[in-house]
């Protein structure tokens, strides 16, 4: 942790729901600074240690009346500290407090559901039904409910089929909802949050500027007068981990910037020039372009491009990492979901993370004890703290871009022909969508070659070349994803640009597809 004792600190205490980084990540956008921790994690010496000025209980899959449902310690309710339960945290929060929960039959509610408010007043539904019906959208995910309010506990709102849609203990500052406030599908949901922190007496401490000044000093006390070397991948992670290491730091930091030769058109002179020429950080640009491309020439699986791109991705970082004498510390752009993924709420391990997405084993083939300044953050906090600390937006704001680079939108063979078509049609997209003032609407954004030809007609001529796939959607946090809905006049201008100025592609098509069924990237 980077020392949160100087924080009001949330406790979230997680039963396994699907969305309850979502509560972390509301919390953290109302300057309040939250951990998640799974359940059986939060023992009594815990909650003496951590000292949560507030608790929420986050839904999950679980039933309370299942044997050895999962439950937190009764400590929580004698912390004398709000408490707020979501959906399963309600219902274990009622049984634990003597009200009663009853099996789903025929009162679940999956979606959009929408909650009345009773007569009685309630400040954590400040703002709340405020519409011409006086009613207000929740989102319900619930096979189980509250069938008995446990004493001291009454009713301030309800749906068609959650008569405790929203209960509280004023007195005590205990208050449950059946419903996620944390998803984009209850419209009003911050509000509530809003409401819960004031009432908890949150200050809004948690901010960017505090962080800096907070990591730099604890980078320095555990660094001391040692070296680190930090893998650049040109991403958003690695570079905000980077310049903030060596404002602590200096020139004991050098960065290993691996160029594979699946970066994007001008990409590797950007990451250059930037960290050379505008931040001063020492720098070795390990140019293995011709190591990646060859050792890729022929492989078409995809799983094998990812492995193959790893395994070299790890021999080069070592190999150049070795000429760095006396480097004792490896700075990783590791993020806080990483952070909470590594160990689910029922303690067993979590799902396998792609291995392109990380640079796993590195601590352990190099024997280098690890710096990960950006651990407590999610990716909007690193784009505010990139901020902070001076990094262009241009840079900050830029699409997510995968690990194994353009391998994956070149689905089938790879070869230095189709990458620098892909380039050129990939830079001309982009291009566009700034042109239209949308690139800051858009997820993700990018060009795929298809390992397909296609006849075309191109003045008089025949054409035999390449078609392409557009890609652009909209997300929340990439696990979900809409495409996003272009003009035809758009596309049309688009695919006319790309044929016009892309030697090798006669055909422009665009991917509707949605995530699920489809994912983001075509590898």
């Amino acid at each position: 942790m980077q020392n949160p004792a100087q924080h009001d600190r949330l406790l979230i205490v997680d039963f396994g729901s699907q969305v309850t980084q979502l509560i972390a990540r509301r919390l953290r956008e109302l300057s309040v600074y939250c951990e998640i921790h799974p359940y059986q994690n939060v023992t009594e010496t815990f909650l003496d240690a951590f000292a949560p000025k507030a608790v929420i209980l986050s839904g999950g899959p679980a039933s309370v009346l299942d044997a050895n449902a999962p439950r937190p310690p009764e400590r929580v309710f004698r912390l004398g500290v709000p408490v707020l339960g979501i959906c399963y945290g309600q219902q274990v929060m009622m049984d634990m407090l003597g009200g009663r929960v009853t099996r789903g039959d025929g009162t679940a509610e999956f979606g959009r559901a929408y909650v009345s408010p009773s007569e009685e007043r309630l400040p954590l539904l400040d703002g709340w039904f405020a519409g011409e019906d006086g009613r207000e959208q929740v989102w319900m995910s619930h096979g189980d409910h509250v069938s008995a309010l446990a004493p001291g506990f009454k009713v301030y709102g309800t749906s068609p089929n959650a008569p405790f849609a929203v209960t509280a203990d004023a007195d005590r500052n205990f208050f449950a909802v059946q419903f996620h406030p944390e998803v984009h599908h209850t419209p009003n949901g911050r509000k509530l949050y809003e409401n819960f922190v004031r009432l908890a007496g949150f200050t809004g401490d948690w901010t960017m500027a505090a962080y800096r000044d907070e990591a730099i000093r604890q980078i320095r006390e555990q660094v001391g007068d040692r070296k680190v070397i930090c893998g650049l991948s040109g991403g958003v992670d690695s570079a905000v981990a980077a310049v903030l290491i060596h404002e602590a730091i200096g020139d004991q930091l050098t960065c290993v910037f691996v160029d594979h030769g699946l970066l994007r058109q001008g990409e590797a002179d950007e990451v250059v020039t930037m960290f050379r020429d505008h931040y001063n950080i020492p720098l070795i640009h390990a140019n293995e372009a011709e190591l990646f491309l060859g050792q890729l020439e022929g492989v078409s699986d995809p799983e094998q491009k990812r492995k193959t791109i790893g395994r070299l991705f790890i021999d080069v970082f070592q190999r150049h990492a070795g000429d760095i004498e006396g480097a004792e510390f490896l700075a990783q752009g590791t993020l806080y979901p990483d952070v909470i993924e590594s160990v689910s709420f029922s303690g067993g391990p979590s799902v396998t993370i792609k291995s392109h997405h990380n640079v796993g084993g590195l601590p352990e083939k190099m024997g280098l004890k690890l710096v990960e300044p950006l651990r407590e953050l999610f990716k909007d906090e690193v784009r505010a703290l990139g901020r902070e600390l001076g990094l262009p937006q241009g840079f900050i704001g830029r699409h997510p871009f995968p690990g194994p680079g353009l391998a994956i939108r070149c689905p089938g063979e790879i070869t230095r022909d189709k990458l620098e078509i892909l380039r050129k049609a990939d830079a001309i997209y982009i291009d566009q969508i700034r042109r239209h003032g949308l690139y800051d609407e858009i997820w993700q954004a990018f060009v795929a070659i298809l390992p397909v030809r296609t006849v075309g007609v191109m003045g008089d001529g025949r054409t035999y070349d390449y078609a392409c796939a557009l890609r652009a959607v909209t997300s929340v946090d990439g696990m979900t994803a809409d495409t996003y809905p272009f003009t035809h006049d758009f596309l049309g201008e688009t695919a006319t640009r790309i044929i016009n100025e892309v030697k090798g592609i006669n055909r422009v098509t665009y991917d509707v597809t949605s995530k699920p069924p489809g994912t983001i990237e075509w590898e």
